[in-house]
């Protein structure tokens, strides 16, 4: 029996190759993004190795209730597995940063994930299977200061990817949390867009690497997934100083990559 898979932001970057991963194991493709013209060639691209069925939502997922009408397209449609990996950053002081732009970042990283993943949710249960993968980030293990939204949005997938993973043992139905460093994507150009020059190079992983090992860990049922050695010695980076020594350390990072 063929199985369907959503994906968010899957026009480029670990959305897009996640998807790829997932058109090669077979899966029909339910693919969402806001970027029309790329996500039609993604769509060109799968098929051009693949014959499964591959649907494309095209939404903008800041929008107050976008999961519910995505929900009504795809609801006749049993769904095994799906990946919240739409986002997007935004670099500046909180004083002085843009409102309205912070509050799409809520509205996609939290609002329309966790919506989402509710709706979603049930089916899985009901079938006794099904896999969620949802994006974190390394930011999620600690307060950051210049980008403190984006943060504090993937601190809070963390923890809600974790609690419903618990929730869920003995369902059938696993959740995990991948938490990249930075990644080699289109996140980078848009974090600058309207703000200070930040564009990371320090630690920058490749995307086709970062979506096998997401992957493979979500099949194998793990809660959370932090990719490199370098990476799983940051996360770790709290619990052994203080959060203000942590704190401190981000933001020199931070000042860092914007300078470059």
């Amino acid at each position: 029996m063929i199985k369907t898979a959503i994906v968010t932001g899957a026009a480029s970057g670990l959305g897009y190759e996640l998807a790829l991963l997932l058109a090669k194991d077979g899966y029909n493709l339910i693919l969402i993004d806001i970027d029309e013209m790329n996500l039609l060639v993604a769509k060109q691209n799968i098929l051009g190795f693949s014959t499964i069925d591959v649907k494309l939502i095209v939404k903008d997922l800041s929008e107050h209730n976008v999961a519910e009408s995505i929900f009504k397209e795809i609801k006749d449609t049993p769904i095994d597995v799906l990946i919240n990996n739409a986002g997007f950053g935004l670099f500046g002081t909180f004083s002085d940063s843009n409102w309205k732009r912070e509050l799409e970042m809520l509205q996609v990283h939290i609002i329309t994930t966790t919506h989402l993943t509710k709706l979603v949710l049930d089916g899985m249960i009901k079938q006794k299977s099904g896999k969620i993968l949802n994006m974190s980030s390394l930011a999620a293990f600690q307060p950051g200061p210049l980008m403190s939204i984006y943060y504090a949005s993937k601190s809070y997938m963390l923890s809600f990817s974790e609690a419903i993973a618990n929730e869920l043992k003995g369902t059938g139905v696993t959740v995990t949390a991948l938490c990249p460093g930075p990644t080699k994507t289109s996140f980078q150009d848009v974090v600058s867009n309207g703000s200070t020059d930040n564009k990371i190079t320090f630690n920058m992983a490749c995307p086709k690497k970062v979506a096998a090992y997401g992957y493979r860990g979500m099949h194998q049922g793990k809660t959370v997934l932090v990719p490199g050695m370098f990476n799983k010695l940051l996360s770790g980076l709290p619990r052994f100083l203080s959060r203000d020594r942590a704190t401190s350390i981000v933001r020199r990072i931070q000042e860092k990559n914007r300078d470059i």
